[in-house]
């Protein structure tokens, strides 16, 4: 299987997490893939991707593509009977998924962040936007800090895909804007965070010092 990626992309990121723990890592190849607003990438969108977008999984036959982090590990998860990232059902299940939509989101305002402050010129930035893409970021984080002992504590050496899509949050925040400082402000997430970061998956997908996304 081929993984098209970018390396700092954060839902690229909990993809390959996700296939680590998994036991997936070694059967996934790498290739770079630049996609960004503003910068038409034809090839990739007929033959992968129709809205230009990572990750996308190309599966052995060379023909099946899967997109989106989401469908992606949810796949991948199938892949090994299912149930390890993902409950198949019950209380647990809406429980994860929930999480992870807040996640998820927390995902792409912080994406949109890079792109209104690295792609568009600086007299065309919208303040406002750039705040409430922030607070959407913030009010996660208070989410998640709020319920951290049911959410992320209670269950010290299970990783769902609430986690990995939570942790490749923070980890691209930390990243790019270390100076937000987050951990001072969620003080029950940054103790789980602290120890999540020392699972392989995410100690070896740390992002990089690369311009891309």
């Amino acid at each position: 299987m081929k993984l098209m990626y970018a390396p700092q992309s954060p839902f690229a990121r909990k993809v390959r997490a996700a296939a680590i723990e998994l036991g997936l890592g070694d059967r996934i190849e790498l290739e770079y893939a630049e996609v960004k607003p503003g910068k038409e990438n034809a090839a990739f969108a007929e033959s992968v991707n129709p809205l230009r977008k990572i990750p996308a999984l190309i599966l052995d036959d060379g023909k099946t593509v899967i997109v989106d982090s989401t469908v992606i590990c949810e796949f991948l998860d199938a892949l090994v009977g299912g149930g390890r990232l993902i409950p198949v059902s019950g209380p647990d299940r809406w429980r994860v998924l929930c999480q992870h939509a807040v996640a998820q989101g927390m995902c792409e305002a912080i994406v949109l962040i890079r792109y209104e402050t690295w792609l568009r010129p600086e007299h065309m930035r919208w303040p406002d936007w750039l705040d409430d893409q922030w607070s959407k970021i913030w009010s996660g984080l208070a989410w998640f800090n709020r319920g951290a002992d049911e959410a992320l504590l209670k269950r010290p050496n299970t990783v769902d895909i609430s986690h990995l899509a939570l942790a490749s949050c923070l980890g691209y925040v930390s990243f790019r804007y270390p100076e937000r400082n987050w951990p001072s402000q969620f003080p029950q997430v940054a103790v789980w965070y602290q120890q999540i970061m020392s699972r392989p998956s995410l100690a070896n997908t740390m992002p990089g010092n690369s311009p891309s996304l």
